[in-house]
C-alpha cells in the first residue's frame, strides 16, 4: 500500500514509520515542512519519501496528495503542545483546524478513497470528575485550552465529513504516550533530559517541575503507533476510539520513577513558569472499545518506557 504519514519527522510519526518500514511491504510518504526537524528520521530517510508540505496551503496539501495518491492517510501534523497554544492561539487553531479542512477537501477534489486517522487527543475531555473514570468515547468534552478546543473542532470536523461525504475517517483519542524522541518540552522527557544534564554536571542538581498533582494516562510510544496502523486495517469508519494503558499515576509518581533512574540526587522545585492557566487533573482512559475492535493491548510497561527514554537522552547528551 502506499501510505502518507503528515508530520512523519514528528514523535509518534517517526514511529509509525518505523512500524510500517519493519513490516517491509508498504510504500512510505511522509510530510515535512521546510524547517522541520528531521533529527528522528535520519536513520529512514533513505527508505521513505518525503514531500515539502505546510498543511495550511490548501494548494500544497492538494499537490501532495495528487502526487501520492495514498491508500492510508495518518494525519498527525498539528501544533502539539499545550503551553505553547495559550501563547500562539491562532497559530494553533489555522494549523490544526485549516490544516485538517485542507487535507479533506483535498481528498474530495482528487476523488481519491483512503482510509484516513485522525489523532486526536485525551485533552479533549479537558475537565474530568472522579465518578467520571475510567474515561470512555461517550465522556462529555470539556476541552481547558486553545489545543484541546482545536482537537475538539477536528475531532467533529472528521465525523461531519464521514456524515456529509462518506470520506473513510477514523478518530482516535490518545492520552499521553511517551518514549524515545519526545520533545524535551513534553514532561517526562523534559524531565528524563534534565535529569541526565545534572547527571553530566551540566546543570545545578535542581530539578524545575510544573504541577506533580494531575493524573494522567501513559503508554508507549511504540505502542500508540501499532495502534494507529490497527485504527485504520480494523477499525470502523465514522468511529472514535481511545488508545490509553486503563491506568493512572501521578505526575510526582511518574518523576519518582525517572529518579530512581538516574545516578543523582536532586532537589525538587517547582517553577511558576511551567504551571498552566487551567489544567486537566484527571486523564485515565478505557480503550475497551478499541481493543474489542482490533485486539490491540499495551505491550510495553511504563518502567520500560522509562528507561528507555533515559537512554535515548544519555546517547544523546555526550
Amino acid at each position: 500500500m502506499r501510505i502518507l504519514i503528515t508530520g512523519i519527522s514528528g514523535f509518534t510519526g517517526s514511529h509509525l514509520a518505523d512500524y510500517y518500514l519493519a513490516r517491509g511491504e508498504h510504500e512510505i510518504f511522509g510530510t515535512i515542512k521546510w524547517r522541520s526537524n528531521r533529527e528522528n528520521i535520519r536513520h529512514i530517510e533513505s527508505k521513505i519519501t518525503l514531500v515539502d508540505c505546510d498543511i495550511k496551503d490548501a494548494f500544497a496539501m492538494k499537490t501532495v496528495l495528487a502526487a501520492c495518491r495514498p491508500d492510508y492517510i495518518f494525519h498527525l501534523a498539528a501544533q502539539s503542545y499545550v503551553p505553547f497554544s495559550w501563547r500562539i492561539p491562532q497559530e494553533t487553531l489555522q494549523t490544526n483546524i485549516i490544516g485538517e479542512l485542507n487535507l479533506f477537501e483535498a481528498v474530495r477534489e482528487l476523488k481519491i478513497d483512503p482510509m484516513i486517522q485522525i489523532a486526536g487527543s485525551s485533552e479533549e475531555y479537558g475537565l474530568v470528575f472522579p465518578e467520571e473514570l475510567p474515561i470512555t468515547e461517550n465522556n462529555p468534552l470539556r476541552p481547558l485550552s486553545p489545543y484541546a478546543v482545536s482537537k475538539v473542532a477536528q475531532d467533529l470536523l472528521g465525523f461531519q465529513y464521514f456524515k456529509s461525504y462518506g470520506l473513510k475517517i477514523v478518530r482516535t483519542r490518545a492520552f499521553n504516550h511517551t518514549g524515545p524522541r519526545r520533545g524535551d518540552v513534553f514532561v517526562t522527557s523534559n524531565f528524563a533530559k534534565q535529569l541526565v544534564e545534572i547527571e553530566r554536571g551540566d546543570r545545578e542538581p535542581i530539578l524545575r517541575v510544573g504541577n506533580l498533582g494531575a493524573v494522567r494516562d501513559f503508554t508507549d510510544v511504540r505502542d500508540v503507533a501499532r495502534a494507529y496502523a490497527l485504527s485504520l486495517e480494523k477499525g470502523a469508519p465514522g468511529e472514535v476510539y481511545n488508545i490509553a494503558s486503563g491506568k493512572g499515576i501521578k505526575i510526582k509518581d511518574l518523576l519518582d520513577k525517572l529518579v530512581s533512574l538516574s545516578r543523582v540526587k536532586v532537589q525538587i522545585e517547582q517553577d511558576p513558569s511551567r504551571l498552566r492557566p487551567s489544567d486537566v487533573e484527571l486523564l485515565t482512559g478505557s480503550a475497551a472499545k478499541f481493543a474489542k475492535a482490533t485486539g490491540w493491548k499495551p505491550e510495553i510497561p511504563l518502567d520500560k518506557t522509562l528507561e528507555d527514554l533515559m537512554k535515548y537522552w544519555r546517547d544523546r547528551i555526550r
